[in-house]
């Protein structure tokens, strides 16, 4: 079983920064790309940015210049671990954003519990 534990939400306001981190734990085969997802009310859940085993990067238009996607490869606690760091926020990045882990070996998802981010004055 794979786990991913989300922290880093919260209420910040309009032009400020955030930072998401997301740890990655468990049987895993071999990681294809980590990624974050995000949900706003009443809206279908979107790709914000996503990371490869290669270290490549993908963001969406929305976000490009202003997110940043970064991993850290497994160490001695066999955790790998995904940040995501958020400046010049806008009132559209108001959402639940979801840790997304897929793994080459089974091509099964795994995501985290989604942790609130909230931009507003």
């Amino acid at each position: 079983q794979v786990q991913l534990v989300e922290s880093g939400g919260g209420l910040v306001q309009p032009g400020g920064s955030l930072r998401l981190s997301c740890a990655a734990s468990g049987k895993i085969g071999s990681i294809n790309t980590m990624g974050w997802y995000r949900q706003a009310p009443g809206k279908q859940r979107e790709l914000a940015a996503r990371i490869s085993s290669d270290g490549s990067t993908y963001y969406a238009d929305s976000v490009k210049g202003r997110f940043t996607i970064s991993r850290d490869n497994a160490r001695d606690n066999a955790k790998n671990t995904v940040s995501l760091q958020m400046n010049s926020l806008k009132s559209e990045d108001t959402a639940v954003y979801y840790c997304n882990l897929n793994d080459l070996w089974t091509a099964r998802d795994y995501w985290g519990q989604g942790t609130q981010v909230t931009v507003s004055s």
